[in-house]
């Protein structure tokens, strides 16, 4: 994997696409076949691929929602409590697959 910097994750389309790829992919591969797939799949398509990783220092990243994630989700199957656990689990996925590609963990 590329080394990280933090200052070039600034612009981490640029640097860092294919490790943002691949820890999208593998968090969503991770929990397939824990939560229902429509759901799963719903989150990854209306919600995750508008959303934002950010570096917020230390080694630690987080997820940056769209803003209207509330109205998209209104769209998904599943009622509010599982659309909640699941895009928690995907997000926290997804953070962990960062530290990990990024050699934090």
């Amino acid at each position: 994997m590329t080394e990280f910097d933090a200052e070039k994750f600034d612009e981490k389309y640029v640097h860092y696409f294919e490790e943002l790829e691949t820890a999208y992919s593998n968090a969503y591969q991770e929990l397939h076949g824990q939560y229902d797939s429509e759901v799963l799949r719903g989150i990854d398509r209306q919600i995750l691929s508008e959303s934002e990783p950010v570096y917020e220092g230390d080694g630690t990243f987080s997820i940056r929602l769209p803003d209207d994630t509330a109205a998209r989700a209104q769209s998904l199957p599943g009622d509010e409590a599982t659309f909640d656990t699941v895009l928690s689990a995907f997000t926290d996925a997804i953070e962990r697959e960062l530290r990990r590609l990024f050699e934090f963990e």
